[in-house]
């Protein structure tokens, strides 16, 4: 890939069809039998170094899908942000928006695990908060040519919002994710966004209403429909989604198979990251069907530890999928 200012850019054989804005975390994750108290020191018995954030979470799981992407990013000149470059590269995705800064670290999250799987985590955004106007002009073209824009809360909303708008303008299909969610989200993200997913959990911080169960994600989801989303997805985990548009007065609730999760971790970006595939893919699929596939892509993820790391690909994956 080209780098930027490059007068070859032009002649890029094709554009990503699925570009996503979004952050790149470093998970430190130390695996210990009990947590820690205050001023404790404690020995663990296992440490390793992951790749997440939210949106190379996604990018990465629409890459091993088959989809040719790009990821609008933004990582310390560092260590860390030198291996995350290098993990995107290794995942096929197009690091020619991917920009280093010196004036922050590249995000971590320091994660301690106990035996019962309970976890504290710490999470520095770092350099992600960095992304900003100057570095979406530069990737405005390449955004008005895919065909699905992705965009998260890992980065400043302002920076997710414009992103949202460029695409928007263009007719791009987008899809957002508002992770972690703030109750309050400036109303133009449900306007700007055809298809908005998110989980129970930011259901309710929208909402204000307890989500837990099909029933109650139908409700939430009415909500958000009003407040100007095309189309509205809450996903509930083992139990699958719900799926309301402006079209439809009653909601739709899409089951999934029943799997043995060995670690849930990221399982929602599997989800998200399959979607936006199969929406710059097989367009012309029913919502309905391609729910039922991320759905089991997400399933998948689940039985396997690690975040990117539980990340099927195709060749792994039944034909009938694609």
């Amino acid at each position: 890939m080209a780098a930027s200012g490059d007068p070859g850019r032009q002649w890029q054989e094709e554009v990503a069809a699925v570009m996503v804005v979004g952050s790149c975390m470093t998970d430190l994750v130390s695996l210990t039998s009990r947590l820690p108290k205050t001023g404790e020191t404690i020995h663990g018995h296992k440490f390793f170094i992951g790749f997440g954030g939210k949106g190379a979470n996604q990018c990465v799981q629409a890459a091993r899908l088959g989809a040719k992407t790009s990821m609008v990013c933004k990582v310390g000149k560092d260590s860390f942000g030198n291996d995350y470059i290098e993990n995107l590269k290794q995942n096929g995705i197009s690091t020619e928006f991917t920009y280093q800064t010196e004036d922050a670290a590249t995000g971590t999250a320091s994660i301690i695990v106990n035996k019962e799987g309970q976890n504290i985590i710490v999470i520095v955004a770092g350099a992600n908060l960095l992304l900003n106007s100057e570095d979406l002009r530069e990737a405005a073209s390449a955004i008005r040519r895919a065909k699905v824009v992705v965009c998260q809360l890992e980065v400043t909303p302002a920076t997710s919002l414009e992103a949202l708008a460029i695409a928007h303008g263009s007719g791009v299909k987008t899809l957002f994710n508002p992770a972690p969610a703030t109750a309050d989200l400036d109303p133009r993200f449900y306007t700007l966004s055809d298809v908005f997913c998110c989980n129970e959990s930011e259901a309710e911080i929208l909402t204000g209403f307890t989500v837990s169960s099909p029933g109650d994600a139908g409700k939430a989801a009415q909500v958000l429909v009003e407040r100007g989303c095309r189309l509205v997805i809450v996903t509930l985990g083992a139990e699958g989604c719900v799926m309301l548009s402006q079209q439809e007065s009653v909601p739709k609730y899409i089951p999934t198979e029943k799997v043995k999760a060995v670690d849930t971790t990221g399982a929602g970006d599997s989800f998200v990251g399959a979607l936006a595939f199969y929406l710059a893919y097989h367009p012309s699929l029913p919502m309905e069907e391609m729910l039922k596939r991320s759905n089991c892509i997400a399933a998948v993820s689940v039985q396997a530890t690690g975040t990117q790391s539980s990340y099927p690909y195709k060749k792994d994956l039944p034909l009938n999928l694609f």
